[in-house]
């Protein structure tokens, strides 16, 4: 594990890369709430011919808190990203982002001059932050105690596996020892939890976030619109309304996927953004 100091504080990352002179096409991958670089475990090893970098964004699972001033409203968080791909003097990056949305921002802040090709892999969209079945979670974790008590939910069975909890992202069950390293830090550490806060809190209105999508045409790179089909959290139909946003993007439904395509159908999602790239 590798680590960058960026304005906000500290980001966590892996890195395939085999030396400074590595010129395999970069691929950067965002999580989702709650999750960490493991998201991508069953994807990142299929792909050889990239250099793969999976950052862990202050989302709560991160291990090391942000700095008390640090920006983590949902375009502060994507001006990470873009401090991210600064700091490591990347360019024509491929950003894949699932689950989470927000890293989208980077376009509306006109952060994206490091982006060559955006994948949105079954993400939020438009005005569904947060997706609709993750409201009661968030919406406690913003009330005093609030994010404590949600950990203290994640660690019974009946919430992380079940369709109120981590259950509801895959049609696959998720390993407990990768949840308890996706919900420890949260947990543990009251810092984290101040930041996951932060975050739940950092949603703007709805006005503001069509607004913001209303600016995603601006991107004229190539972008992979790859979308879980039996997806519950992140509705079919804004895959659709994405590829109609940019002015070259394509669409791919995954059957028998639901949000985390990484966990339900890797081989498929590995091959697709290996055809992506190469073809673009």
């Amino acid at each position: 594990m590798e680590r960058v100091e960026l304005p906000a504080g500290p980001i966590d990352y892996t890195d395939t890369a085999t030396g400074t002179d590595d010129e395999r096409p970069v691929l950067v991958f965002g999580h989702g709430l709650l999750m960490n670089e493991t998201q991508w475990r069953k994807v990142v090893p299929l792909l050889d011919e990239f250099r793969c970098i999976t950052p862990t964004w202050p989302l709560g699972a991160h291990r090391q808190p942000m700095n008390r001033d640090a920006d983590l409203t949902q375009n502060g968080v994507a001006t990470i990203i873009a401090d991210f791909l600064d700091a490591l003097d990347l360019s024509d990056v491929t950003l894949v982002l699932n689950d989470w949305g927000g890293g989208q921002f980077i376009i509306s802040e006109g952060r994206a001059e490091r982006v060559g090709r955006l994948v949105l892999a079954s993400c939020e969209a438009f005005d569904n932050f947060p997706p609709k079945p993750a409201r009661p979670g968030v919406t406690l974790c913003r009330l005093p105690g609030g994010t404590r008590t949600f950990m203290w939910l994640m660690s019974t069975q009946l919430f992380r596996h079940g369709d109120r909890g981590y259950g509801s992202l895959t049609k696959r069950r998720i390993p407990d020892e990768v949840l308890d390293d996706w919900f420890g830090p949260a947990t543990r550490s009251a810092a984290i939890r101040h930041d996951l806060r932060k975050f739940t809190a950092g949603t703007p209105s709805r006005k503001i976030l069509l607004d913001w999508a209303s600016r995603l045409s601006s991107f004229s790179g190539p972008v992979l619109v790859i979308w879980g089909a039996d997806d519950a959290m992140m509705p079919v139909e804004h895959a659709h309304r994405l590829v109609e946003e940019f002015p070259d993007a394509r669409l791919v439904l995954v059957q028998d996927s639901r949000t985390l395509i990484s966990e339900d159908q890797p081989e498929r999602f590995a091959a697709e953004l290996s055809r992506f790239v190469t073809t673009t």
